[in-house]
């Protein structure tokens, strides 16, 4: 079968690769940066999915059996600064995309990616958060994600396009940028760890999050590429919650340095969810079962991967 992955030289990308290629499955990526690390891809176009005719030419030309929508911009913080960027980013490259399936006449499923963000701010007391609950984004990325989700099931309904979306999580794993909270608590602590840095700096560490493994992430989106239906909302997570704090906390101790961190103001969002947890049933539903259950083996991978990038002087 052949898929079209775009952003597939993001941290997510890799990962999908490695699984898609494992069994057997023709895979062609699509991004607007070079690889970031060599994958036997069938072909590699860099361009942006800003440009509707070249994504269009790439549709037509491929014609794959199966797109996954990975490309965005999705760091958080990165749209409260930018938020006029990411909006337009994120909303149009995928209805370029989407657009150019439909003018094609190409039959093929979609994944659209999308996040718990949506969910915007929700009492503890009504945790975990279920698909059925309404979006309620309070940052201009979640506003985004809404946007390509709701976009996905109006070309789902009124073109009969076969859509499926997901509501994804946190996830964690080694080769992840320190854009990321968790990543870079991994390269501060590795860095305290040699004498580089006195502490680490950190935003609010009581917020509690659902994190996902990356690698039960890319399975979940396997099993709902082979089975979800179209049209429909899953949540990919792990149906717990951790406070930062508590990861934090142990990945000093995986790193042997004492928990001494330091609060900046400048971390702390505007608007922030302080509680999300995720409701797993739809998913486990189609059959999906989490293979990496805890964030142990991720963190773990996590310092190993940063050690060894900060020994080649490298940046995340």
């Amino acid at each position: 079968m052949k898929y079209l992955v775009t952003g597939i030289s993001g941290f997510v990308g890799a990962y999908l690769f490695d699984q898609l290629s494992s069994k057997g499955h023709d895979v062609v990526g699509v991004d607007a940066y070079p690889l970031s690390m060599p994958l036997a891809l069938s072909r590699f176009y860099q361009m942006s999915l800003m440009d509707q005719s070249g994504i269009r030419g790439v549709i037509e030309q491929e014609k794959p059996q199966r797109i996954v929508h990975l490309a965005s911009a999705s760091s958080v913080g990165s749209s409260w600064q930018q938020p006029t960027d990411c909006f337009v980013n994120n909303t149009n490259i995928f209805l370029n995309l989407i657009e150019a399936v439909r003018l094609s006449g190409l039959k093929c499923r979609i994944l659209s990616v999308g996040s718990s963000e949506e969910y915007g701010p929700v009492a503890a007391s009504e945790m975990p958060l279920k698909e059925i609950r309404p979006a309620n984004p309070m940052n201009p990325y979640a506003v985004a994600r809404v946007a390509q989700e709701n976009m996905s099931r109006v070309f789902a309904k009124g073109y009969g396009m076969d859509i499926v979306c997901t509501r994804s999580f946190n996830h964690i794993g080694p080769g992840q940028t320190d854009r990321f909270v968790v990543s870079s608590f991994v390269r501060q602590a590795v860095e305290v760890s040699r004498g580089q840095r006195p502490k680490i700096i950190c935003g609010d560490l009581d917020v509690v999050r659902d994190f996902v493994d990356v690698r039960d992430v890319i399975a979940a989106y396997d099993c709902i590429l082979d089975k979800g239906i179209s049209g429909e909302i899953y949540n990919v997570c792990s149906g717990q919650g951790v406070t930062l704090r508590s990861i934090l906390e142990r990945i000093c101790s995986k790193v042997g340095i004492p928990a001494d961190f330091q609060v900046d103001p400048a971390l702390i969002r505007p608007i922030d969810n302080p509680v999300i947890i995720g409701d797993n049933t739809k998913l486990c539903s189609l059959g999906f079962a989490l293979a990496y259950e805890g964030l142990d083996a991720a963190i773990d991978g996590m310092v190993v991967w940063w050690q060894k990038k900060l020994d080649e002087g490298g940046k995340g």
